[in-house]
């Protein structure tokens, strides 16, 4: 039965079908040509977890993060971000990075920090004199921040396969996404130092910084606030989705006063279309999941991963290649949830914290957002700066070396996985 699910899976996948119809039709290929289970009882698995009270904070922290990026609070981030560091060498390079950073906290969605900074930074820095493939690069990499960041998507999905609490993550996920965030302002120092790239040599203006922060100090504190509220246990992660939702909107109403309907409709139905992509994921990578379990897949892989690599060390090894090869062609959503349910029985097998390999599984699943062929902030970054994807993918390199060197540390260093 698995054979069939995995060759229809990779077929369909070859034939660039979306992911969440592969594994819907996937595992319902595999279950008609097999004499169990009944497709009633995949009916079922297929739909449980939709029911899911603390899923319900995946659309509530989407339609924040769509209620705050859709206004005059971008523009606003951006001003900050240029204002903090573009008068250092690389710092033009560098508002890119800050820019992920502070929007990562409001959206957490690589797909949407890409495109709304790329759309503004990129044709920028092209115009000060940066070469547009490292812009593109600079971009798609950077982006990888948003995921980390609370509040993240992934790691919602990550606790959904692993039962670790989505606080417990959020918490977690601060240290490697600052660590990104450093690492990747070093490699556009270094670039501008190395190749000369131009510089802004104004002197810090504290009179425009002022403003600019106030601005910008309501998005900069809802990732403050949402992990106040989980980390003291005064409101469950459902309950914070719905307070970051109102927040959002009392900062368009009250604050920028820039809500409109049309707006607000519109967030309404993109955080809508958003949340039906990872639903439909959701769905179907439960079936499989199901499926695996019943073929008791993960604990075969378990085994014999212990019993053939024996050591920790090369078995974390082994996991990270699994999920960098995977991630450079099933996008990041998917991939946690076909990957977690394996690589969870493994972790506890050899003694690794589950909510370390959360971090790991974000952090190098991220770095499959601009790896090629399927790289999706890739393709969008190198589509906004005109340049072609074998180019961007080149200046990449350096940003590739950075978030590796994260994600070693992360992985065989426990205590960097704070609780």
């Amino acid at each position: 039965m698995m054979g069939i699910l995995t060759l229809v899976f990779f077929t369909l996948l070859f034939l660039a079908v979306p992911v969440g119809h592969v594994l819907m039709i996937a595992s319902g290929v595999a279950v008609t040509v097999s004499d169990f289970p009944p497709l009633m009882v995949v009916a079922q698995q297929m739909f449980a977890p939709t029911q899911s009270f603390p899923m319900l904070a995946l659309p509530f922290f989407i339609l924040a993060g769509s209620l705050m990026m859709s206004g005059e609070l971008g523009r606003h981030l951006i001003g900050f971000a240029t204002t903090l560091v573009q008068r250092y060498r690389g710092g033009l390079g560098s508002v890119t990075v800050m820019g992920s950073t502070v929007f990562g906290g409001v959206s957490g969605s690589a797909v949407a920090d890409a495109t709304a900074l790329g759309s503004v930074l990129i044709p920028w820095q092209k115009k000060e004199g940066y070469p547009a493939a490292f812009t593109a690069a600079n971009n798609a990499s950077s982006s990888m921040i948003a995921v980390l960041i609370p509040p993240s998507i992934p790691l919602i999905l990550y606790s959904l396969v692993s039962g670790e609490s989505i606080g417990q993550l959020f918490f977690a996920g601060v240290l490697p996404g600052l660590m990104i965030a450093t690492a990747f302002i070093t490699v556009c120092y270094l670039s501008a130092r190395m190749r000369n790239f131009p510089q802004h040599k104004s002197v810090f203006d504290w009179a425009a910084f002022w403003p600019l922060l106030g601005k910008a100090l309501p998005a900069l504190l809802l990732p403050v606030l949402i992990l106040v509220l989980l980390r003291f246990g005064i409101a469950t992660p459902t309950e914070v989705s719905v307070l970051a939702t109102l927040y959002a909107l009392a900062m368009g109403v009250f604050v920028y006063r820039d809500m409109t309907v049309k707006r607000f409709m519109s967030a309404v139905v993109s955080a809508g279309i958003a949340t039906g992509v990872v639903m439909l994921v959701i769905m179907g990578s439960s079936v499989v999941g199901w499926l695996a379990t019943y073929a008791q897949v993960p604990q075969t892989f378990a085994a014999w991963c212990v019993s053939t690599l024996q050591e920790p060390w090369l078995i974390i090894l082994a996991m990270n290649g699994i999920m960098l090869l995977v991630g450079m062609f099933i996008d990041l959503p998917a991939a946690i949830l076909l990957l977690g349910p394996i690589f969870v029985p493994l972790a506890q097998a050899i003694g690794l914290d589950t909510l370390q390999l959360g971090i790991m599984m974000v952090l190098n699943l991220s770095i499959g957002l601009f790896t090629p062929p399927v790289g999706t902030t890739l393709f969008i970054s190198s589509t906004i700066a005109k340049v072609s994807i074998v180019k961007t993918t080149k200046e990449a390199l350096p940003f590739y070396l950075a978030a590796l060197t994260v994600l070693a540390l992360f992985s065989y260093v426990p205590a960097l996985t704070f609780r």
